[in-house]
């Protein structure tokens, strides 16, 4: 089901924009070596750190559990704090790339509890204050089984219900959340929100905008760039994430004033503080992310997307290569950013009532 809530308008990007802000496009021309500077995986914080105010109608605690890779997962589990007896619907919640659990996850995390879910926002896999190194990397593979060891962890704990467990994608989280529904069949029901499918656009540009003689030449700077990081015995950084130099696209803009300043700045985020590795592209541009989307039936799939979103077309496509039942839902006059935390724009009840008839 395809709920269009409003005109089909949206920003376009220039050649320019498209070209200067693909993944590969940023990590083929930020070859250097420059230090993360998140803080080290470990260093829990008892104390509310998130960006969001903390809900009186909820219980919050942090939690940990480990991958199938025995990488080490830090969480915040939110558990409605007016519960009634038996067993709660679980949720796991993660994104957006290069966020942290502190920002727009644990904002879903904690909104969700507030509607009857044990919901828990975790922190992927070499980044905030999950294990794993080097610093600041990701993978599809490895960040498609973080959802699946969140899954894990929810259908042990004793006040969930196993058989009732949905996940949430947020931004690159998105892809990964579909792809670990297709694969992780515990997954009842997924929902994506304002969704990236990382290796499309790491390995096509936006807009499928990268030609394969662009593809091939990153691809081949990536590659001799691996022996300079053996070298070193240690990975190169690419510059500081979401810098505004001048004349970048609206969307850049829109990420800056999320990430760079109170509104969602973090210390321990990518996207606020620090950079990824240079080579991170390189398993993103060979494995796509979506291609069993449609074994995700006959579980129900909710793909949320705003109307001014430059990443809308990655919803759409996804939506269109999905098996029902699914829904698409675009917010009117939304941008990409205004789903992470703006909540008079995220549909969180409509969200509540797709997992409560899902689950």
């Amino acid at each position: 089901m395809h709920i269009e809530l409003q005109s089909n308008g949206r920003g376009q990007l220039s050649r320019r924009g498209v070209l200067q802000l693909s993944g590969a496009a940023v990590a083929a021309t930020t070859l250097m070596a420059l230090p993360a500077t998140t803080i080290a995986a470990g260093q829990g914080s008892a104390n509310w750190d998130k960006v969001f105010p903390k809900s009186s109608r909820v219980d919050h605690r942090k939690v940990s559990f480990k991958s199938r890779y025995g990488i080490t997962l830090s969480a915040d589990l939110y558990l409605p704090r007016d519960r009634r007896a038996g067993r709660l619907p679980g949720l796991a919640i993660s994104g957006p790339f290069g966020a942290v659990k502190e920002q727009s996850s644990g904002l879903y995390a904690q909104t969700m509890a507030e509607r009857g879910f044990a919901a828990i926002a975790f922190d992927p896999s070499y980044t905030g204050e999950s294990g794993g190194a080097p610093r600041n990397v990701a993978s599809p593979d490895i960040n498609t089984e973080d959802f699946s060891a969140a899954v894990d962890y929810l259908g042990l704990q004793s006040f969930v219900d196993r058989e009732r467990i949905g996940v949430i994608g947020i931004c690159g989280w998105g892809g990964m959340a579909l792809n670990a529904a297709a694969v992780d069949k515990r997954v009842k029901a997924v929902v994506a929100v304002t969704m990236y499918d990382m290796t499309r656009v790491m390995s096509k540009g936006y807009n499928d905008s990268v030609t394969l003689e662009e593809r091939t030449r990153t691809l081949e700077q990536l590659s001799r760039q691996r022996w300079q990081d053996a070298e070193r015995g240690a990975p190169a950084y690419g510059p500081s994430m979401n810098e505004l130099k001048g004349d970048e696209a609206q969307f850049l803009v829109d990420y800056h004033e999320y990430y760079k300043t109170p509104r969602g700045f973090h210390p321990r985020a990518v996207n606020s503080n620090a950079s990824w590795t240079v080579t991170n592209p390189l398993s993103f541009m060979n494995m796509p992310l979506l291609t069993y989307i449609r074994e995700i039936a006959p579980r129900p799939m909710l793909l949320i997307h705003g109307e001014k979103a430059h990443s809308r077309y990655f919803s759409e496509t996804a939506f269109a290569a999905a098996a029902e039942p699914k829904e698409l839902v675009i917010i009117p006059g939304a941008n990409h950013v205004d789903l992470y935390d703006r909540k008079d724009k995220i549909p969180f009840d409509r969200i509540a009532a797709f997992f409560s008839r899902s689950l």
